[in-house]
């Protein structure tokens, strides 16, 4: 049997799960979505995509991570966004309940492959919706799920906060504004102690928070929230995936110490997603 286990967002990240973008395309389910499509930009191209993606998937085999894939299907051109089906915890994997029509048959898919894979589900969200995008697993006992009402509402989220609470886990549920999409479009780890995040949208009581548990936060503007600036990808040992397009947060990150992988991913962001979201951990150290 195989046993996936994630007890942190910043531990060595030694397994992880992407989809390719065969089907993938632009569709109007958020915010950064419809603007894209509401401009002049022009659909991308299927070898564009590819190649974008290739790069991502060769950032992560650079880390030293194994890679598994999903199989695309047709009809569900958002699975490309591995976060949100599925979310692995210390207890083993979580199925999730999307909220969009366009991506609530994605659960298919990720059934069969846990199967596939001997790989049991700890639980399955059945209150209200629950997606990956909005829960952060801090560290080993300390997690944080946000809800807009949107994607993950109130109930999907304290629903997993009780299953998470009961394993003796302090977990804070986060409310905000579903015009960000998922919360990892304004907070993510990107190694132990350190976050990205957007300070002027983000409540200042949860920053305090953060920083009661010692985690301190590189400042991200709105600006560069909403082409995706945020939504990053800790590797652990130092390492950190983030677009490479933001090059401000980037050079940020670069002063902490961290490495910085940093494939072209304009593609994915103007659909409303980056290396968080593009990527579902299935296996870290530590």
């Amino acid at each position: 049997m195989t046993q996936w286990r994630v007890a942190s967002e910043t531990g060595l990240l030694s397994e992880v799960l992407v989809c390719a973008p065969d089907h993938y395309r632009w569709l109007p389910t958020n915010s950064i979505s419809r603007h894209t499509l509401a401009g002049e930009r022009q659909a991308p191209a299927a070898h564009h995509l590819a190649a974008q993606h290739a790069e991502l998937v060769a950032a992560l085999e650079q880390a030293g991570v194994r890679v598994r894939r999903l199989s695309p299907e047709p009809h569900l051109p958002y699975m490309v966004y591995t976060r949100d089906s599925v979310v692995v915890t210390h207890r083993g994997p979580v199925l999730c309940q999307l909220e969009r029509p366009q991506r609530r048959g994605e659960y298919a898919g990720l059934i069969d492959f846990h199967a596939a894979h001997g790989s049991e589900f700890w639980r399955k969200s059945s209150a209200g919706t629950l997606e990956g995008g909005d829960i952060h697993i801090l560290r080993d006992g300390l997690a944080l799920i946000g809800h807009s009402g949107g994607r993950t509402d109130e109930a999907g989220a304290a629903q997993l906060a009780g299953w998470l609470r009961a394993e003796g886990w302090e977990v804070r549920l986060e409310p905000f504004d579903e015009h960000f999409l998922h919360l990892d479009v304004l907070f993510c780890m990107a190694a132990p102690g350190l976050a990205v995040a957007c300070l002027d949208v983000l409540d200042p009581d949860f920053i305090g928070w953060l920083k009661g548990h010692g985690i301190r936060c590189i400042p991200v503007s709105y600006r560069d929230v909403m082409a995706l600036g945020c939504n990053i990808l800790a590797l652990g040992g130092g390492q950190v995936i983030s677009a490479r397009e933001s090059t401000a947060l980037n050079a940020a990150l670069r002063a902490e110490g961290l490495a910085v992988l940093d494939p072209a991913l304009s593609l994915f962001t103007l659909g409303g997603g980056g290396p968080h979201c593009l990527t579902c951990p299935l296996s870290r150290d530590g």
